[in-house]
């Protein structure tokens, strides 16, 4: 009985020496939290707190420019032609390279020429023969007035004669037509470059059989205009109305033979650097896709744009007019709602929903949210959250002079 009860308080002693134990364990790692607090230890080898993030910022700028909307489409030639020939025959020479610039009039195809040749040859023939019996007749006719008085011609004789000439002169024609007939195919033997501009490739090689009749002449090869160009856009109905009402209103800008300024942007290039002008829009919208076609014409001289290219357009989308600018790298995003962090005067970062407008150059046009001289903060806002202290740093080249006007 004894024994037991030894053994019950040794083991009681024991567990109350492990919980004395964790207890000491515990208070070390709460006094070890606290000392790791800023300030939190006493004297001065305590910890710190970290100094607020550097940021750099910008003011907001205020600019008079005009606003542009963009679109996209595709480049078209002025002027297709697709190449067939106008009379049958074989295919003699192929007269050009794939991808040429060639003239009007140029010769691209030439077809054997031997069979028209002997045919213009025959009708020439023919024509001879039929200016003769004319002639002959003509001579027949005149005589029938003398012969008529003198009584030795009959007037039925006399009228044959007459229909008899008739018939020789509407027979010259005819044989005079078919000879300009056949000297045409003659020379439709070589084809021709109908217009200036840039040609394909020949669908059809020396030695081939080709028809040239209508409804079914065989396509030797297509031909484009180079300078200058069409940009074909589909404009929304919204920027349609848009455009209309600021057009009506005379608040377009016009060059100087009073057409609307159009810009053209191609896939591998940063600015606008093509000018050109808005030529005409379609007759109406089209009611599956809610758009209109806008077509805009641009100088080629080197014929670098090319048919069938994306191209992204810009239109004037009002007068000039002053905006707010702030850098692209200062807008960020938060779900779909756009933002910019404001410099506040306590050295902290504000937090500044924005409707944005266009890009100009490598600034955003601001429609709300900011105002001329404000302070953004424009380098490192994805480390930095609203309320956060920071350490500003005015951008390179920044002022508080407003800018010089702009021309885009």
């Amino acid at each position: 009985m004894n024994k037991c009860i030894f053994m019950n308080n040794l083991t009681t002693r024991k567990y109350r020496w492990v919980g004395w134990v964790m207890i000491g364990i515990g208070l070390g790692f709460v006094l070890g939290l606290v000392g790791c607090r800023p300030g939190g230890g006493g004297g001065g080898g305590g910890h710190q707190m970290p100094p607020p993030p550097g940021v750099t910022v910008a003011a907001v700028e205020q600019r008079e420019l005009m606003e542009w909307q963009e679109l996209t489409g595709r480049t078209a030639p002025v002027e297709f032609v697709e190449i067939r020939p106008r009379v049958s025959g074989y295919v003699e020479r192929v007269a050009f390279e794939s991808g040429q610039v060639v003239k009007k009039g140029d010769v691209l195809f030439l077809i054997d020429a031997r069979w028209h040749r002997a045919d213009l040859d025959r009708r020439e023939a023919e024509l001879t023969s039929a200016t003769i019996r004319a002639e002959n007749a003509e001579k027949e006719m005149r005589r029938n007035v003398q012969l008529l008085a003198g009584k030795a011609l009959s007037r039925e004789e006399a009228e044959a004669r007459e229909a008899r000439f008739q018939e020789a002169k509407a027979a010259l024609l005819a044989a005079e037509a078919s000879r300009n007939v056949t000297r045409l195919d003659l020379e439709h033997t070589e084809v021709r470059a109908p217009i200036s501009g840039r040609v394909s490739r020949a669908l059809v090689t020396a030695g081939n059989y080709v028809s040239g009749q209508a409804g079914g002449a065989t396509l030797l090869t297509t031909l484009v205009s180079v300078d200058p160009i069409h940009v074909y856009v589909d404009m929304d109905e919204n920027a349609f109305l848009r455009y209309q009402a600021l057009s009506g209103a005379g608040k377009l800008p016009a060059n100087a033979e009073g057409r609307v300024p159009a810009e053209l942007q191609l896939a591998d290039e940063t600015a606008f650097p093509h000018h050109g002008y808005v030529e005409s829009l379609d007759n109406r919208v089209d009611p599956q896709s809610g758009s209109i076609v806008l077509r805009a014409l641009f100088a080629n001289p080197g014929g670098r744009i090319l048919p069938g290219l994306f191209a992204r357009l810009r239109l004037p989308a009002g007068p000039k007019a002053p905006v707010l600018l702030v850098e692209e790298t200062a807008i960020g995003t938060d779900q779909a709602q756009k933002f910019v962090l404001s410099l506040t005067s306590s050295n902290t970062a504000g937090y500044r929903p924005v409707t944005l407008g266009p890009l100009v150059g490598e600034k955003r046009v601001v429609r709300s949210g900011v105002e001329a001289g404000d302070k953004i903060i424009v380098n490192g806002i994805a480390r930095i959250r609203p309320g956060m202290p920071v350490s500003p740093e005015e951008a390179k080249g920044a002022s508080g002079k407003a800018p010089a006007p702009s021309q885009p």
